[in-house]
């Protein structure tokens, strides 16, 4: 380790070293310190954020570098904007406004913009599936309105064959369920969809399979044999059984969701290697990338094998894992995942910047936790990952976000200004920005299945929706969003503030939380990082208030902001 030079006089002492490794992993590292007879332990602080550190007299904190092979995900995805559609409940294309195919014992909304709901048994378990009727063409005929926010993806939650309306337990991953259309179908809808520069994203379910299903076939309702009816049939070694029939391994306890063995030869040439697999059929009849439901439940040779087949039908494909917490340190089932060391996964489903954006938003956390959380992911992850990260601030498995953003008692109008806060975040902040249909046009909801309603045609909230335009055209208009440099600036408990850097451009990024006005003031040159980004004598012009402009003066640049409001202002 070697010292580096410091101004003359000065107390403070800098330290570097370097090493090399080719091995792909986690380091990770603390710093030991001898005074005399006295050691002590610098390392990462309590919280395990990074950057500045603690010292420990014993047991210190580590930090992480995570070591990796380079990857570059397509530019179609990582620069762009996703659209996520849950297809029972986002149009019915037809024009008569029949359904498709209904299935037996099945529950059909008579109306459009009824509330979801379960229809249950005694024992809490489902007994009859509730249906709204959206399909394939649906998407197909309001693809014109998708473009207008800006999308280069559709992300669908599964379209295979399945008994539920939300299609996790897949009947035959070879087969469009009727309900939602066929393969001729889902192949004009990638088709007319590229033709807009949208590319579509396919949800793969492939930890489990339905109980209903063609493998498994537990109710018969499939010709043949399935693993339930017989040692003999060709999917039995798919599957896990303590006791033949009834007792086998199932998706968190689940019967209707009987675990499968991923790396069964039969099972995973089935789904990748075969010449006619499950992904080489989708990507060929125009599938862009895919989204694997429940990651850490997938080994890791099995998402490897899965992206390397992928790549070779698409170079510029997509593979996305739904991961909760920092993807790069992952332990599922006792073993460190690895996901982000160049050969799995292009990115994750980034639910830590949702709790972070929306705890911010709520005021359970300050703005100095949300920067020290974000900064933590930024340390972890691969540059690449990281500005392939799927920015979520609510899915199918979380309340609808102007919910989450609605306190008790309060105004409506509060939350929808919450929303914009938190969509002006998602969309200059690094990362894909995920909009879940729906919530450009205002839609609320709890949790499943309150936040899996209809989407509002004719009654969509036109405030929210014209914001959700103007944010995604400020997104796509600016190159600085989709991939410039980032850099938070420590205001005010209640005020967020990043500057974003690409090329010649410079975007500065205002939140504010409060239901105050408050004044900040940005010190533009910091002495300790040295470069100057925000100059002396900058004029900055709002891309949100037209006509408003803000200029640096004397090394600061100082300004008020109004309650519950943000600013985007980029330098002439």
């Amino acid at each position: 380790m070697e010292e580096q030079k410091t101004e003359k006089g000065s107390e403070r002492h800098m330290y570097s070293a370097s090493f090399k490794t080719d091995t792909p992993g986690l380091i990770n590292y603390f710093f030991t310190i001898k005074r005399g007879e006295t050691t002590f332990y610098y390392g990462n602080n309590l919280e395990k954020y990074g950057g500045e550190g603690d010292i420990y007299k014993e047991d210190p904190k580590l930090y992480q570098i995570t070591v990796y092979k380079d990857f570059e995900s397509p530019k179609w995805y990582k620069e762009g904007i996703t659209y996520q559609i849950f297809v029972d409940r986002y149009c019915n294309g037809n024009k008569d406004g029949r359904l498709n195919n209904t299935k037996e014992n099945s529950f059909i909304y008579g109306n459009w913009y009824d509330e979801p709901m379960y229809i249950k048994d005694s024992q809490g378990e489902i007994v009859r599936w509730d249906f709204f009727g959206g399909n394939l063409q649906g998407i197909i005929n309001k693809l014109p309105e998708i473009k207008k926010l800006g999308v280069t993806a559709i992300y669908l939650n599964p379209v295979f064959e399945a008994a539920s309306n939300h299609k996790y337990d897949a009947a035959d991953y070879k087969k469009i369920d009727p309900m939602f259309g066929d393969e001729e179908t889902f192949k004009e809808l990638c088709q007319k969809a590229l033709e807009l520069g949208i590319h579509v994203i396919l949800d793969g379910v492939f930890s489990h399979t339905g109980a209903d299903s063609i493998y498994f076939n537990k109710y018969g309702n499939y010709p043949g044999l399935g693993a339930y009816q017989s040692k003999e049939c060709p999917y039995y070694p798919w599957y896990k059984f303590k006791e033949h029939p009834d007792d086998y391994d199932s998706w968190w306890g689940f019967k209707n969701h009987p675990n499968v063995n991923e790396l069964n030869e039969g099972y995973i040439n089935f789904i990748i290697h075969d010449e006619d697999s499950v992904i080489s059929k989708w990507m060929k009849l125009g599938a862009a990338g895919w989204r694997l439901d429940v990651a850490d439940e997938l080994p890791d040779e099995f998402i490897k094998a899965f992206k390397e087949k992928m790549k070779s039908l698409k170079e510029d494909s997509i593979l996305i894992g739904e991961v909760w917490e920092d993807a790069s340190k992952k332990v599922a089932y006792d073993v460190r995942r690895r996901y982000f060391f160049g050969e799995e996964l292009d990115s994750v489903t980034n639910y830590p910047f949702k709790d972070s954006i929306l705890g911010f938003l709520k005021g359970e956390i300050e703005a100095e936790e949300i920067i020290r959380r974000l900064m933590n992911l930024y340390e972890n992850y691969p540059k690449e990952a990281f500005y392939s990260l799927m920015n979520v601030i609510g899915t199918h498995d979380t309340e609808r976000a102007l919910t989450a953003l609605q306190k008790d008692g309060e105004d409506k109008a509060q939350g929808e200004k919450r929303l914009r806060l938190a969509t002006t975040f998602q969309m200059t902040f690094p990362g894909v920005p995920l909009i879940y249909y729906g919530d450009e046009a205002g839609l609320m909801g709890g949790t499943d299945p309150k936040n899996r309603a209809a989407y509002p045609w004719g009654r969509e909230n036109k405030e929210i929706l014209g914001w959700y335009k103007k944010i995604t055209s400020i997104r796509t208009s600016y190159e600085v969003f989709k991939k410039g440099d980032f850099k938070f600036y420590k205001v005010d408990k209640d005020v967020l503030c990043f500057e974003r850097n690409f090329e010649d451009t410079t975007a500065l990024v205002i939140i504010n939380r409060d239901s105050q006005e408050k004044v900040i003031e940005i010190k533009t040159q910091d002495s300790k990082e040295g470069a100057e980004t925000l100059k002396g004598k900058d004029v900055f012009r709002s891309l949100i208030l037209e006509g408003e402009k803000l200029q640096t003066s004397e090394g600061f640049l100082k300004t008020s902001i109004k309650p519950l409001s943000a600013e985007i202002y980029v330098r002439e």
